[in-house]
């Protein structure tokens, strides 16, 4: 995969197109590598849960997941309830896993470090 060495929050996705293969667990090693806290779920999805004080923190972050993925046209499933937020990325022209699903996951990560840190004072 070109371009591997560059962090994924820098990169973006690019359009799918659903003649090629879903990635291979030795594909998506290193690319999981560099999203800790995610995990593939039956070898086909990208989930990580969310925590958060209230429901309200939990909204405010889905809201921000939303705009990014419109921003890059790569939309995930969200479960929202109090206080936690589960995100699931997969690719459904290929049905599994694609390089996009890992650079969201890494954005998603960035968005929610910044609402934990809070406002910069």
């Amino acid at each position: 995969m070109g371009g591997q060495h560059q962090q994924l929050t820098e990169r973006h996705c690019v359009p799918c197109r659903g003649s090629i293969p879903p990635l291979t667990p030795e594909e998506y090693a290193p690319l999981l590598a560099q999203v800790p806290g995610w995990q593939v779920e039956d070898g086909r999805r990208l989930v990580r849960s969310f925590k958060f004080k209230n429901f309200r923190q939990a909204m405010a972050f889905a809201n921000e997941v939303a705009e990014l993925a419109e921003a890059e046209g790569h939309h995930p499933d969200l479960y929202v309830r109090w206080g936690e937020v589960r995100v699931y990325f997969w690719t459904h022209k290929i049905g599994g896993l694609h390089e996009n699903d890992f650079i969201m996951a890494a954005k998603v990560d960035r968005i929610y470090d910044r609402l934990r840190a809070g406002p910069a004072s």
